[in-house]
Order: C-alpha cells, then structure tokens, then sequence
C-alpha cells in the first residue's frame, strides 16, 4: 500500500467551487477499485491550501484511477481552479501509530 499526496492552492473566489465539487465525487473516488482512504486537509494558516491523502492498494490502481473519466472530468473541473500548479507526490507509509 502507498499513500498518495496532493497539495492544491485555489485562487480565493474558487475555493467554494473546488469544495462544492470535492463534495460531489468524494465518494466516488473513495470508491474505485484499489482506494482504501481519502482524505481532505486545509491549511490552518493559509485557507486556500488543501491537500489529499489517498491510500492505494498499489500503484496500477492509482494509475487507473488517473486515466480514468472520473479523474479527467474531476480535473478538468479542479485545474481552472488553481492558483498555482498542484504538487504530487507518492509514499511508501512505513509507520503508523493509531
């Protein structure tokens, strides 16, 4: 399993846009086949910064996920959006104290 993290700054009139959007396909992405978590932050400091978190099964799963309509029509909704170009990055969680 890795984790998958996505850091996204709006520009401050699309922030309710980009909530409003993140609503409606939440569960979907929750839902495809090899996610097993999704989560949403938002900076304490800067309200325009979110990031998510997703946790996958393996990364053909996430790839499929990436070329999938769901993501391209989610993207091509969220990507206007941005205040500045989005940053990714995929991890291998190696600890996890509950």
């Amino acid at each position: 399993m890795f984790v998958r993290i996505v850091k996204m700054q709006f520009r401050e009139d699309a922030v309710k846009t980009f909530l409003s959007n993140f609503e409606n396909v939440r569960q979907d992405i929750r839902n495809a086949p090899g996610c097993r978590l999704l989560e949403l932050y938002r900076d304490k400091d800067n309200p325009q910064v979110f990031f998510t978190y997703s946790y996958w099964e393996n990364e053909a799963y996430l790839e499929a996920y990436r070329t999938s309509k769901l993501f391209t029509d989610t993207w091509a909704i969220t990507k206007p959006l941005f205040a500045q170009k989005a940053e990714a990055w995929s991890v291998d969680k190696l600890v996890s104290l509950g």
